[in-house]
């Protein structure tokens, strides 16, 4: 824990009477849970400040924690601190408004790429930004506050990017601070319904998936979703991008890739791995991310199977190397 980071970030803080906090685009729920998180803390401690949220875009699968519309206008964000949460690089921030806040301050887990803004606190071993938001809280709680509002947003990011706590990154301090969180009286059984029910055409396209997917002979699950395949069950980019989800407990496989058609003719890369390393494989197609959850993007299907061959190749040399693996 980096305390004297946490130290400065929290006088900086101090220091203005508006606050302007970022997050990366096409969020997941960790982006919107540390971000509405940290937003919610600070409200609560420090009625007197206007704090505020800038994104350019939005998710439906996490708008349950709450509006993200509002925009602040251009000369508040000029007199503002900027935060950006869970955003490794700038490119990634959500809105380029960024630019205007007087400092800016990085608060992520990623593998540093580029240390951006007057103040970074970057812990790559945290399972999420929204446990790093928890042990903010922690380490100061005897003069900032949370509700359960704000504990729901925060846990919401922490199980949402662990997997429910089942990732290599989940340690000791992050069930801890998962118990902080839950005794602000979290109701679980409404917040897990809101995550992870679905509406029954959605199974259908997870019966889909099964039936198109394929493996590589050296075990890389991979499945691509056109547009057409989209368009036949109406689904979000959100949506598609379950996909790879649905690959993760095959036996054999410790590679699974969900290639989904986006706009402009991109195709999206979400990677998954178990065990292998894959994020340096991500970056090499304009991506990058954690060393076994990373995402990509690539431009054509011949594109797509070179990276597929690429996974295969490392998959090969994992498993001739190592032992243990299922």
């Amino acid at each position: 824990m980096n305390f004297e980071a946490m130290k400065a970030i929290l006088d900086k803080i101090k220091a203005y009477d508006k606050i302007v906090i970022f997050r990366h685009f096409r969020p997941d729920g960790d982006a919107v849970g540390s971000t509405r998180g940290l937003g919610g803390i600070l409200r609560l401690s420090y009625p007197e400040k206007d704090v505020r949220f800038c994104n350019d875009d939005f998710s439906d699968y996490i708008s349950f924690l709450g509006d993200e519309t509002e925009q602040p206008s251009d000369e508040f964000l000029g007199e503002a601190l900027g935060i950006v949460i869970d955003t490794a690089t700038p490119a990634r921030i959500s809105s380029k408004k960024y630019l205007l806040c007087r400092e800016l301050v990085k608060i992520d887990h990623h593998i540093p790429i580029e240390n951006y803004g007057d103040l970074h606190w970057v812990e790559e071993e945290r399972s999420s930004a929204s446990e790093m938001i928890a042990a903010f809280y922690d380490t100061f709680r005897d003069e900032l506050k949370m509700d359960v509002e704000t504990a729901t947003c925060i846990y919401t990011g922490m199980v949402t990017d662990s997997g429910r706590f089942r990732f290599r990154s989940v340690s000791g301090d992050t069930m801890r601070l998962a118990g902080m969180l839950l005794d602000k009286g979290i109701d679980l059984d409404r917040l897990y319904a809101q995550l992870y029910m679905r509406d029954f055409e959605s199974f259908k396209f997870q019966s889909f998936v099964y039936a198109n997917m394929r493996i590589t002979e050296n075990g890389v699950a991979y499945v691509h979703i056109t547009n057409a395949v989209r368009e036949r069950f109406g689904l979000s980019y959100e949506e598609a991008s379950n996909c790879v989800s649905y690959m993760d407990a095959i036996k054999g496989s410790l590679i699974w890739i969900g290639f989904i058609d986006a706009a402009g003719g991109e195709i999206r890369v979400r990677l998954r791995s178990r065990f292998v390393t894959i994020n340096d494989l991500a970056e090499e197609y304009s991506g990058g991310g954690h060393a076994c959850a990373a995402g990509a993007t690539v431009h054509s299907t011949k594109e797509l199977q070179e990276l597929v061959d690429k996974a295969d190749k490392r998959l090969k040399e994992y498993k001739e190397n190592n032992e243990g693996w299922l």
